[in-house]
């Protein structure tokens, strides 16, 4: 766990929302007044450094400690791209939780321009298209470092071709800070 209390008691929410589901007892997280405050998050799940669910928020509309709890579960049981999480399996699955800052629009002259101004390990981005919208978390860059490779990733999460690009597409950035069960 954090020393930060902050982080401490976002990764005790988290993981107190999804041990409830299996009847466990609950862990004492410590109250903070910042816990109250809008907020957005994800909670990402992982099973020896392997994604197993992630599900957030990435607009600040609930208490945050709201929307911990909320993303938890739903990283835990409805994320689609995985079977609901079994009790089993709760004990070897690690819990992260990101704190986004406001989306700030970025915007860009063309794809080239885009690629250039990426800061990797650092934005969070969020890709729309018409009815299409995708987002990698700055953590994403660990796996995909390349700006090219990192866009292209992104286009194909949102469900469009990897080289797609259209001058009403529009892209916000984000940071987060992150805190990890280890």
């Amino acid at each position: 766990m954090t020393t930060d209390p902050l982080g401490s008691a976002l990764l005790v929410t988290a993981r107190n929302a999804i041990g409830e589901r299996f009847g466990l007892p609950r862990q004492v997280a410590d109250a903070l007044p910042e816990l109250a405050e809008p907020a957005a998050t994800f909670v990402t799940l992982t099973q020896q450094g392997q994604l197993r669910g992630c599900i957030g928020s990435l607009e600040a509309y609930r208490p945050l400690a709201t929307d911990v709890a909320e993303n938890a579960v739903a990283a835990a049981f409805r994320d689609h791209r995985f079977a609901p999480l079994g009790q089993d399996e709760f004990p070897r699955t690690r819990v992260e939780v990101s704190l986004l800052t406001p989306a700030e629009p970025f915007p860009v002259l063309s794809e080239a321009d885009a690629l250039a101004r990426l800061r990797p390990g650092i934005d969070g981005l969020i890709f729309s298209y018409g009815r299409r919208r995708a987002t990698f978390l700055p953590q994403v860059w660990e796996s995909l470092p390349e700006p090219r490779q990192f866009l292209a990733q992104l286009k194909l999460k949102a469900g469009l071709p990897g080289d797609f690009w259209h001058n009403q597409v529009v892209l916000a950035r984000y940071g987060v800070r992150k805190w990890k069960e280890t």
